[in-house]
Order: structure tokens, then sequence, then C-alpha cells
């Protein structure tokens, strides 16, 4: 692993203040910008490890722990977890600053499984993660133990849409918020 990179060599931030023309229709930041500003994030501090081109494959728990407000200073800080031989797995951790009070507070965190990319469009090899601390290698094993997780998840999602019968389950509806109306001769086109 000649070329192997540290965790803090590609680590990045971001930071932008929340404008009005951000907001969602309840006057809070819109979940599609802080979404959009983590994708950049993630893009620019995989790119900086891998030192090609990425892309974004799939992105992990994203869960809005408190609502940013228009006028917050939003930091995104981005560092490479875990990379495999194409892939890379970047946290995020977003923090909202009201820059009157000085009020700091953590927003979320996610995670974006990011794939490297030759000049053809080609899948390409990442350098190597030199873990320098116990957080870099917390955080790796955390990454390996995600996602061992989602490939298990995967599988048995997978196994229960296969195996499901309507029929046989419709039972599991009777205390839901649901209600049936049917015809069982129509067959549904969605997902």
């Amino acid at each position: 692993m000649d070329n192997a990179k540290t965790v803090n060599y590609s680590r990045t931030t971001i930071t932008e203040l929340m404008i009005p023309s951000y907001a969602n229709f309840g006057g809070k930041i819109h979940g599609g910008i802080l979404l959009s500003l983590m994708d950049k994030v993630a893009y620019a501090c995989a790119t900086k490890h891998a030192g090609t081109y990425v892309v974004t494959v799939s992105v992990d728990n994203v869960e809005f722990r408190q609502p940013v407000e228009v006028g917050e200073l939003v930091s995104l800080h981005a560092s490479v977890n875990y990379v495999g031989n194409s892939s890379l797995i970047v946290g995020i951790k977003v923090v909202a600053e009201n820059i009157k009070t000085a009020t700091v507070k953590h927003t979320n965190t996610s995670y974006f499984t990011m794939v490297a990319k030759d000049d053809d469009g080609k899948l390409a090899q990442v350098p190597g993660l030199i873990l320098e601390n116990d957080e870099d290698i917390r955080r790796f094993l955390e990454a390996m133990k995600r996602k061992e997780i989602k490939i298990s998840y995967k599988s048995i999602l997978a196994d229960a849409k296969t195996t499901m019968e309507i029929d046989e389950n419709v039972h599991l509806l009777d205390n839901e918020k649901c209600i049936i109306k049917r015809d069982k001769d129509m067959q549904s086109e969605w997902v």
C-alpha cells in the first residue's frame, strides 16, 4: 500500500449560510438542500482520497435529528471511514450554528458509499487508508459492521418480498392505520 493516505489527508468541511430560498413550507431548511450539500462534501472528500472521479452509490442513515433554521451556518464535516477495492465510505457530521447566539447543534450524521471511476468510467482502485488513532480504527470497524448489516438486510428484504403471500399475511394489517379496498383482479404496477 505505497499510495495509502491518512484519514486526515482527505478530511473536508463545507460551510454554507442557510438562506430563505432554502426553506420548505414549514419555514425550516429543506431536507433536499441538506442532502445535496452532504453529497457535495462526500464527493470532495472521496475524490481527494481516491485521486479520481467518484460517484455516489448509496446513502445510509440520514436521520434529521433537529431542524435547521434560515440564517444558521451549516458545516458538513466529512472523512473517509472505510475503503475497499474501489469503494469508500464517507462519514458526514452536520452541525448548524446560530451565528447571533453562537449556539451549535448536531443535526445529523450520514454515511455515503462512493465508488471510484477511471477516465473510461470503469471501476478504479482506491488507495489504502492509514488509521492513525483509535477514532480512525473505531470508524473503520463500524463501517465494516454497517456494511455487513446492510448486506444481511438486503438479503432478508429480498427474501421477504419474494416469499410473502398477501392472503396469508393480510391479517398483519388488522391493527394498522389502513383500509383495504381492492379489486382482487387488479394488479399494481408500483414497486
